[in-house]
């Protein structure tokens, strides 16, 4: 079921008017998509927000713009690095009997059996691409690793399968993995290997410069 948003259309002219909205807290955006030509609109922030929250990234969105009611998934986003606020919202008409691709957080379910034996819980991926009818699209797709062992790992094609989507990423792509423990020792060996790395690559380095200026001055006396 489509949450519903209430949004209006705003004129792209005079710049004031858009300024006037954004005093008034209003967030700009677009519509645009099957049957609708783009349109100009503005809405509530805190409105979009709890839906987004309650809901997720890929929730339906049923907009009502003055009276026209029109299905749509918000297709991209502007925001204020400063302040976290939306200053612009894309907005995509879709057909509901048709699919269409889309990302889908992954979230890992479980305590890992490898973690419980000393190791720790990498996750390395954490959206994967599904195709699905907009009303069928996961908020998010859960993936048990409670079987995972240490130097084990879990990738695209272990998500098990669903009848309302289908997960489109490849197969072979990892998720999360188990590793090892790493010891403070080994730690601190790595360091030191690391450490001694590079003062062979400086001293290199100098050697390189000393050769280097001995032959510029050699060929300044010839």
């Amino acid at each position: 079921m489509a949450d519903k948003l209430n949004v209006t259309k705003r004129e792209l002219r005079p710049r004031s008017v858009r300024a006037n909205l954004r005093k008034e807290g209003k967030v700009l955006g677009v519509v645009y998509g099957y049957k609708v030509e783009s349109t100009p609109v503005a809405f509530e922030e805190m409105a979009l927000r709890k839906i987004l929250r309650e809901h997720g990234d890929n929730a339906l969105i049923e907009l009502n713009i003055d009276g026209k009611k029109v299905n749509t998934l918000v297709h991209g986003t502007e925001v204020d690095p400063f302040t976290n606020e939306y200053k612009h919202v894309e907005f995509m008409a879709v057909k509901m009997d048709e699919a269409t691709e889309v990302e889908a957080d992954v979230a890992l379910v479980g305590d890992a059996k490898g973690v419980k034996e000393g190791g720790f819980l990498a996750q390395t991926l954490y959206k994967v691409t599904v195709s699905a009818t907009p009303a069928n699209i996961p908020e998010r797709i859960e993936l048990d690793v409670s079987e995972l062992g240490i130097g084990e790992s879990v990738t695209v094609a272990d998500i098990p399968e669903n009848k309302d989507y289908e997960v489109v990423s490849d197969g072979e792509l990892q998720i999360a993995s188990v590793n090892e423990p790493v010891s403070l020792e080994e730690l601190e060996a790595d360091t030191d290997t690391t450490t001694e790395s590079e003062a062979e690559a400086t001293e290199e380095e100098s050697a390189d410069e000393v050769s280097e200026e001995s032959k510029e001055k050699s060929e300044d006396k010839e």
